[in-house]
Order: structure tokens, then C-alpha cells, then sequence
């Protein structure tokens, strides 16, 4: 049996262009870092190699049966290779493909991708197509990306990529922008797009991005402004992780010659100082944080208001160094600030905490003197502190001031006075009392009335 020699390398050929076409699929879906658009350049490049190929062999043997008509096992029937090009392409192994429709694809003769059928058809026939899958359908968020990013026309400045920026109301897509136009030539975002993106971040719970975010700045991405100095240092604030780090970007502050420290950074370190002041043992550890941070608020001329002045006056407070607390307070009206409830009843509470419940007692009269109203706990340790040191008549005249600010001593409060007056055989004075507190207090209960009743009968019969 004769054997054609050219029929068995052209199925060759176009067997190899199958090969290929599944081969190359099977790479570029098990790689995810190759992205759909390459793939599809690529895939699109060797399809036309092969082809071409294809196509050069053909036409190879075609002319040598012209020019030697006496070798007839060169002459191939136009039949043969038209069905070799529709087998080839007739397969169904290649209905899953990552390229496009072959309408979208660039190669050298489109025509190989049209409609192929056998010359002894009729023409008017269908026959099937490329079984090439579709593009997969776009999400909402990917299309309002390209939306936006064909809205940015080229030489798009950081205005309008601020712009575009908060037009999002998705925290992802808003950071996909960023990241996009940060490619792009001749483009470098600043600290008004770096601020933008990061305050939409921080909004949407992406805390992980934002993190990311600051410490490329912090690397040097973007000349740094002092909003956008104070809202990294307002975010490391709030994460407990990020504390130190929020010191750290204080000291670069520092050493910035444009972007110094502002009265909103020394307050942001102040309140995140301040949180941490929950046990005694701890808050001597922070307060050297506190007296280096107020010195060099100082030394760069900042001047304090108010909030931060009673932030310092109870850090002070609160570790019992109550001459340094009676000081800042003194130096108040050196800044044009005047002291509030707050300042008062911070040096109340660690006055008495330190056993100069006088001194405290002289700082209530003050404040009152003033119209001020002390907070529920600053009444109850003034009125312990006084009950525990004996001085019960002034303790007495602080329990029915609290009354007629409308707020109610808890039970230690009153069993400190109550059984305070006992003791020193006072009994009837404080059966006395108790009527009468219990009259003008709605949320004594009556729990709380025979528990005090009762504690009184006990201490009186001793």
C-alpha cells in the first residue's frame, strides 16, 4: 500500500497544535501568579507559530507537485487538507480554553479560525464552530474598577486619583485604584492620596492594609504631612500592638524639619498613655512616658489646653505624686486655660488617695465656690476619706451635698459614715440619719435600708 508521506507529517503538524493549545492550558490555570491577559498573548503567539508552520509545509509539498507533475505521490487532493483542518479543530478536548472568542484574537490568517467544511458540501451548510468557551462574566466591583480607571485620563495628577479615591464606597476597591495608578508611568502618589486611602481603610476594618500602608510611608513612599503623621499616630494608638510603634513615629516627627509635633499629636499620646493607667504598679511605668513627653512639649513650644493639661494633672493623681498634680494645676492659668470639674476632681481623688483629705476638702470648697460639680466617685472618696479620719461633720455636710446634686452615695459610702458615728457614740444621730437620707435618696432601696439599719443595731449593741 502506497503511503503519502506529506499526509502523515501535515497530521503531524496539526496533531502538535492540539498537543500545545491543552498543554498550555493546563500551565497557565495551575500558575496564579500568570494573570488571564498574558496567557492569552501567549497562547494566541504559538497557535499562529504552529500554524504558520502548518500552513509553510503545505504549500512546501504543493509546489514541488507543480514542479515535478510526474510524481504523483506528491500531489495532494485539496480535499485532504481541507478535512485535516477540520478534524484538528473539531475536537472537544479543547471546549475549556483560557483564550478569548477567536474574533478577539490577533493572528496572522483569521481565516484559519473560520468556518470550515469539506469542498464536496453545499456552501450554504452550517458546520460547527471553534468550540472555544466564552470570557467569563465580570463582577460588579471589576467592572466599576475598569469604569474608573478608563475615567483617569493619561497624566492623571493626585487630585484625581484623591478624587476617584473617595468616590468609593468599597474599602477593597478604593485600595485597588491605588494600587493601579501607583503603576502606572510617570505617576507617584503623595501624602494627600497615602491619607485618603488609608482614613478609608481604617473606616471599612481593613486594618491589616492600612498597616501595610503606613509602614510604606514610613519606608519613604511619599513626602509625609503632619495630618498625615497625626492619623498613623491615631491609628497605632488604638491598635494594641502598634503602641510602641506610635513612639516611633513620634521620634521621626521629631526629627522632620517641616512636620513637627502638634498639639493634636501630643494629645493623641497623651490619651493612649492615659488608657494604660489601670493598676498602680503599671502606672509608674508609664508616668517617665508622661514627664518626658510633657518636657518636650514644652521645649517645642506647644502649647497645652485644657484636656491635656488634666491629662497630665491625673497621670500625676493617679500615681500619688500630688505636688506635681497641684503644680501643672497651679500653671493653668500661665496658657490662658482654666481649670473645669475634671481638673478639680482629679486632685481630689489623689489627695485623698494619699491621706490629705484636708487638702482635698479645701479643693471641693473651691470647686463648689465655682458652680462646678464634682463626679459621683470624687463625693464618695472625699466623704470615705473623711469618715475614715474622724471627720464626720464635714463628711455629713458632703453626703447631703451629693444628695441635692441628685446623685446617691453607694452602700460602703454610707455604712463608713453610719457606723463611723456609732462607734464614737453617736448612735442616735445616725438612726437620725439614715430617716432622713433615706428620705431624700429615691435609689436607697429598701435592700440597701435594712442592710444599713441592721448593720447599725449590730455596731450599737458592742
Amino acid at each position: 500500500m502506497k503511503i503519502h508521506f506529506e499526509i502523515i507529517l501535515i497530521k503531524y503538524i496539526f496533531f502538535k497544535i492540539r498537543t500545545k493549545i491543552i498543554f498550555s492550558k493546563q500551565i497557565f490555570f495551575s500558575r496564579s501568579s500568570i494573570s488571564c491577559c498574558d496567557a492569552e498573548q501567549t497562547l494566541t503567539r504559538q497557535l499562529s507559530l504552529h500554524i504558520e508552520a502548518g500552513l509553510f509545509v503545505f504549500f512546501y509539498f504543493s509546489l514541488l507537485s507543480l514542479l515535478s507533475p510526474s510524481h504523483s505521490r506528491w500531489k495532494m487532493p485539496p480535499v485532504s487538507l481541507n478535512r485535516l483542518l477540520y478534524s484538528t479543530l473539531k475536537k472537544p478536548r479543547l471546549v475549556f480554553s483560557p483564550l478569548s472568542p477567536p474574533s478577539t484574537l490577533q493572528i496572522t490568517d483569521p481565516s484559519l479560525y473560520h468556518r470550515h467544511r469539506p469542498f464536496s458540501e453545499n456552501p450554504q451548510s452550517q458546520t460547527p464552530e471553534i468550540p472555544f468557551l466564552k470570557t467569563p462574566t465580570r463582577t460588579p466591583l471589576e467592572t466599576q474598577f475598569e469604569t474608573w480607571t478608563q475615567n483617569l485620563k493619561p497624566g492623571f495628577t493626585p487630585t484625581d486619583v484623591d478624587t476617584a479615591i473617595r468616590a468609593q464606597s468599597d474599602p477593597d476597591l478604593a485600595l485597588d485604584i491605588f494600587r493601579w495608578t501607583a503603576q502606572q508611568r510617570n505617576y507617584k502618589h503623595n501624602h494627600i492620596t497615602y491619607l485618603t486611602v488609608i482614613k478609608i481603610l481604617i473606616s471599612g476594618r481593613r486594618y491589616r492594609q492600612a498597616e501595610t500602608l503606613i509602614e510604606e510611608v514610613i519606608a519613604g513612599a511619599c513626602e509625609i504631612s503632619v495630618p498625615l503623621y497625626n492619623s498613623m499616630i491615631r491609628f497605632c494608638c488604638g491598635r494594641k500592638l502598634l503602641f510602641n510603634r506610635a513612639f516611633d513615629i513620634y521620634k521621626k516627627m521629631l526629627k522632620s524639619e517641616d512636620c513637627k509635633p502638634t498639639l493634636d499629636t501630643y494629645t493623641l499620646l497623651f490619651n493612649s498613655l492615659l488608657r494604660r493607667f489601670n493598676k498602680l504598679n503599671v502606672c509608674y511605668v508609664y508616668l517617665h512616658a508622661v514627664k518626658s513627653l510633657t518636657k518636650q512639649m514644652k521645649a517645642s513650644g506647644v502649647i497645652p489646653d485644657t484636656f491635656v493639661l488634666n491629662m497630665i494633672i491625673k497621670a500625676y493623681a493617679k500615681c500619688l505624686e500630688v505636688d506635681e498634680a497641684v503644680r501643672v494645676f497651679r500653671e493653668m492659668g500661665l496658657y490662658g486655660c482654666e481649670a473645669n470639674a475634671y481638673s478639680y476632681s482629679y486632685l481630689v481623688k489623689g489627695l485623698c488617695g494619699k491621706g490629705r483629705s484636708g487638702q482635698g476638702l479645701g479643693f471641693y470648697k473651691e470647686m463648689k465656690g465655682k458652680g462646678l460639680v464634682p463626679s459621683g466617685s470624687t463625693y464618695m472618696i472625699l466623704i470615705c476619706s473623711l469618715g475614715m479620719e474622724r471627720r464626720f461633720e464635714e463628711a455629713i455636710g458632703v453626703v447631703f451635698d451629693m444628695l441635692g446634686d441628685s446623685m446617691s452615695p453607694d452602700l460602703l459610702t454610707y455604712r463608713t459614715v453610719l457606723e463611723g458615728l456609732c462607734r464614737e457614740g453617736m448612735v442616735d444621730k445616725a438612726f437620725e440619719l439614715l430617716e432622713e437620707w433615706r428620705k431624700k435618696d429615691g435609689f436607697m432601696g429598701e435592700k440597701n435600708y435594712k442592710s444599713l439599719l441592721n448593720g447599725l443595731h449590730f455596731v450599737s449593741r458592742q
